[in-house]
């Protein structure tokens, strides 16, 4: 039997950059936050915000379980390790992580088995919007399971985009990567063309964001650099990175659809070595500039 659970607690599995600034925004707006990370450090963060550190089972104490990790594979270690066998009819799960379409509704179908209700919401916007409450989410999920947890969720999200079943969340999260890293890998070419006729990349940018080419990337030109800074902090492996598994999957996803992208193809081939480049360039111009003062 599921034990009582608490309206007013979240439980919290995965304490990267992102899951550390939903957690904190929680704990500002009251929330009592369980938290799970296979990180003492990265815990440790929550736990001396005011967050209690739980064991997959004591998550089932939450009305709410949300995941913030890197792919469904740590969603399984967490429901393996004595979650799943405590959902009961009142909990409700929440994935934010990218996931493929396929691999959520095989997720959701261990859920609703146990009688709770599932929400793919996979969210955009960073960790700095994240600590704001200011996410964008993509959510797939039946009536009764949103509404469930539209409390927390409009806690951590500014933007709750109902798209329709599970799956439809994790399919359009797939279009918004698609089109974001279609926007920077067309960036950072130009930029390098631009350079190849003495443009500066700055004067470069400014231009080009008060013409067609506007764009989210454009106008938070350096969010990636400093993303690729933290997972390299991090010990993220490579192939772990969002420009690397997002791309594979949104070629999986297009292919397993049949609505496969030739886009998406050649962006995984691309754009990870040209977003690598260009972080690791600008880490070095900023030891430069540090040196002469």
């Amino acid at each position: 039997m599921a034990p009582t659970t608490d309206e007013g607690a979240v439980g919290l599995v995965g304490l990267g950059n992102l899951g550390q600034a939903m957690g904190l925004r929680l704990l500002a707006e009251g929330w009592r936050v369980r938290a799970f990370d296979r990180s003492a450090e990265r815990t440790a963060v929550l736990t001396d915000a005011g967050a209690r550190e739980a064991s997959p089972e004591e998550l089932a104490a939450c009305r709410v379980v949300a995941f913030a990790v890197p792919d469904e594979r740590a969603i399984l270690e967490v429901f393996e390790s004595g979650l799943l066998d405590r959902l009961g009819a009142d909990h409700r799960v929440v994935v934010h992580s990218t996931v493929l379409p396929e691999r959520t509704r095989e997720l959701a179908d261990l859920v609703t088995a146990r009688g709770a209700g599932y929400v793919d919401a996979p969210v955009t916007g960073g960790a700095d919007r994240a600590r704001a409450g200011d996410l964008t989410a993509f959510a797939g999920a039946d009536r009764p399971s949103l509404d469930g947890a539209r409390p927390y969720l409009g806690t951590v999200a500014s933007v709750v985009h109902h798209l329709g079943p599970v799956g439809a969340g994790a399919a359009v999260k797939l279009a918004n990567q698609l089109v974001m890293f279609a926007a920077l890998a067309g960036a950072l070419d130009g930029i390098r063309i631009g350079a190849a006729y003495g443009v500066e990349e700055e004067a470069l940018l400014r231009a080009i964001s008060t013409g067609t080419a506007d764009t989210w990337v454009v106008r938070n030109w350096g969010f990636f650099d400093r993303v690729a800074r933290d997972y390299d902090a991090a010990g993220v492996a490579p192939e772990d990175r969002p420009w690397r598994k997002d791309l594979r999957e949104i070629v999986e996803a297009g292919g397993t659809a049949g609505a496969p992208s030739a886009l998406a193809a050649l962006l995984s081939d691309t754009v990870a070595e040209a977003l690598e480049a260009h972080a690791a360039g600008t880490v070095r111009q900023e030891a430069g500039a540090h040196d002469h003062r």
